[in-house]
């Protein structure tokens, strides 16, 4: 048996914060589509305001998706032992309760949080 060597390149990719998870499954596979939404403003536009939205897809077989799961809840065990009990942010707490003024039920502005 000889020693072979082999090439290997790893490509990482971006960073990715996401806002929002959608979780689908179909016969054969889990997907996982994580989302980042990023208002922009531009102050040449005549429109007000706009949403860039990227998406992030990772597709799982149902027993690695079953791992996933697993694993999730072992290192959020671990993370609360060591941290605390993981909470809604007080901010998130608080735009929940926040009335609408009428002029906010009158503009449709979509939510991001889960």
């Amino acid at each position: 048996m000889t020693d072979e060597r082999i090439n290997m390149s790893i490509v990482d990719g971006d960073a990715f914060f996401a806002h929002e998870l959608s979780i689908n499954f179909n016969p054969l596979q889990f997907i996982f589509d994580f989302k980042c939404i990023t208002p922009r403003i531009d102050p040449r536009s005549k429109l007000k305001a706009s949403i860039n939205l990227k998406h992030n897809v990772v597709l799982a077989d149902p027993y690695h998706a079953k791992k996933i799961h697993q694993l999730l809840g072992e290192i959020i065990r671990k993370y609360e032992k060591e941290y605390g009990k993981i909470e809604k942010p007080k901010q998130i707490k608080h735009f929940e309760k926040k009335p609408k003024t009428t002029e906010e039920e009158k503009t449709e502005v979509p939510t991001y949080f889960g």
